[in-house]
């Protein structure tokens, strides 16, 4: 890995370089730490378990978002909390 390409050094001159950038540009973000959770609003707690669908590890709060990040690609800020980790929550609450 080098500082001119990054992450994306592991694949070499594979795949094009555009893909390559762009693989760079979603990875560099997720493993930032700097995803904040909709929820308890701490930074760095957020983990992404399959396609859209993001887990935080201090609230235990699981939420759909878009495929690569938390929130959706055109800007859409509203997550939404799993249905059925609503019901879990309010039958403990209950």
């Amino acid at each position: 890995m080098t500082k001119k390409v990054g992450l994306s050094g592991q694949f070499g001159p594979r795949y094009g370089a555009n893909v390559r950038k762009r693989w760079a540009l979603i990875m560099n973000k997720q493993k930032s730490g700097k995803l904040k959770c909709p929820r308890c609003e701490t930074k760095g707690s957020i983990t992404r378990e399959s396609t859209g669908i993001w887990f935080c590890k201090k609230c235990k709060a699981r939420f759909t978002g878009g495929a690569y990040d938390i929130s959706t690609p055109r800007g859409l800020e509203s997550f939404r909390i799993a249905k059925r980790k609503q019901r879990e929550l309010e039958a403990i609450e209950e």
